[in-house]
């Protein structure tokens, strides 16, 4: 029986505290409920969120050093919310960080996708916030590229584990599906920057090519929003302008995430007021919990599925 290996890449909470080892495990509950027992499912979440908390306590302290600290407004969102995005932001940007977060994560995934079948097991990949820049940023940059860069091996070995990438494009595990949630990649620009080290755009394109390839289809990709979470922007035309012939190797659709409960509901009357920011946090967080973004997931599963099964009709479909 073939296997649907779902990896989770956390990003950074933005409320009161890091992500925590067990973010994924409501999420992957309802997606395995809604699969059911026909399909076997593996859930492999990556974890990162501790190896800037010692930096980010440190320049904490520092700040509260500071003669002024104490006349400052908002001093839980600053240390907390928003130095949690822009201090992971900048720290990964590193050489140093940068290099120990891939390396974290090339442990963790390869440990739990050893032993795959090649011909029959899928992946789909589920990135959520700052997580989704990661993620792209170790398969697609063109930074990793360069042998002398810290971290150069642990990505080739990410890569070499993925379909498509090389060093070895014509091996590994087939990717099946990308969701991404509450994800802020398209302000980084890093789709369609030519000549940055950071340009994901020529990688991106050679694996959407080769698995379309061999898929005989499109590769699906939800890009899930929450009207009220600040850090997640529309991402289909940002792409649609920098890849080409990305309709024909990618379908790309911006899921917004109907208002959900009665917070939400209240906070939708204040959408366009600055009071609607205080929601902003739980909004970014809301995708784990959120069975909206379980059932999409669980039609994407369920679909590439049924075409795995019948990959002549998807060729001649195509």
């Amino acid at each position: 029986m073939a296997t649907d290996y779902i990896l989770f890449v956390h990003g950074v909470n933005t409320r009161e505290k890091q992500e925590q080892y067990t973010y994924a495990d409501q999420l992957f509950r309802l997606i395995q409920q809604g699969v059911g027992s026909s399909i076997n499912l593996k859930k492999i979440a990556l974890y990162w969120g501790d190896i800037n908390q010692t930096a980010q306590d440190e320049l904490v302290r520092s700040f509260k050093q500071s003669s002024v600290w104490n006349q400052l407004w908002f001093k839980d969102f600053r240390t907390n919310q928003l130095l949690q995005f822009a201090g992971d932001a900048a720290l990964y940007l590193s050489r140093t960080v940068g290099s120990q977060v891939v390396q974290r994560l090339k442990e963790q995934a390869l440990q739990e996708i050893q032993g795959y079948n090649p011909q029959e097991d899928r992946l789909h990949l589920i990135t959520h916030s700052w997580g989704t820049v990661i993620l792209f940023d170790i398969l697609f940059a063109e930074r990793w590229t360069f042998d002398n860069v810290p971290g150069h091996q642990d990505v080739m070995a990410i890569r070499n584990f993925l379909f498509g990438l090389q060093p070895s494009p014509t091996s590994g595990i087939r990717l099946a599906s990308i969701n991404t949630m509450g994800s802020p990649i398209a302000l980084f620009n890093l789709i369609n920057v030519e000549g940055s080290s950071h340009n994901f755009k020529p990688i991106l394109e050679e694996l959407l090519k080769n698995l379309y390839n061999i898929r005989g289809r499109q590769l699906p990709w939800t890009n899930f929003i929450h009207p009220g979470d600040p850090v997640a922007w529309p991402l289909e035309t940002i792409l649609f302008d920098s890849i080409e012939e990305q309709k024909k190797y990618l379908d790309l659709l911006d899921f917004l995430n109907k208002n959900e409960g009665l917070t939400d509901i209240i906070f939708q009357q204040l959408s366009q007021q600055t009071l609607a920011l205080i929601h902003g946090g739980k909004a970014h967080g809301s995708y784990w919990q959120s069975k909206q973004v379980a059932d999409k997931i669980t039609q994407v599963i369920k679909a590439e599925v049924a075409k795995s099964k019948n990959p002549v009709a998807n060729r001649t479909a195509s």
